[in-house]
């Protein structure tokens, strides 16, 4: 019972970092083209990426010649924990 409650929790904690790596990928696909900021979409996405990258900012230089390079140091990072909660809990 605990073993299955345990694997429940760790599928969710793992698909809900690879559902984020993609809000992400989304997200700095659209920052290259010119949407319209009153979109819902684009709202929600904004709203879901720009926390995280304010926290990684604080930390990281993220912007080097005028690109920012926060969505690719999120991705690098959610990646990471992905791999690790993988292997820490399903071997």
């Amino acid at each position: 019972m605990i073993n299955a409650l345990f694997v429940a929790f760790a599928t969710i904690l793992i698909s809900t970092i690879s559902l984020y790596k993609w809000v992400i990928i989304i997200g700095a696909l659209l920052s290259w083209v010119q949407l319209d900021q009153n979109n819902p979409i684009v709202q929600m996405i904004y709203r879901l990426t720009q926390p995280a990258y304010i926290m990684l900012r604080r930390f990281i230089p993220t912007i080097f010649g005028g690109v920012d390079l926060a969505p690719v140091v999120l991705i690098f990072l959610l990646q990471f924990l992905e791999i690790f909660f993988t292997n820490l809990f399903f071997r």
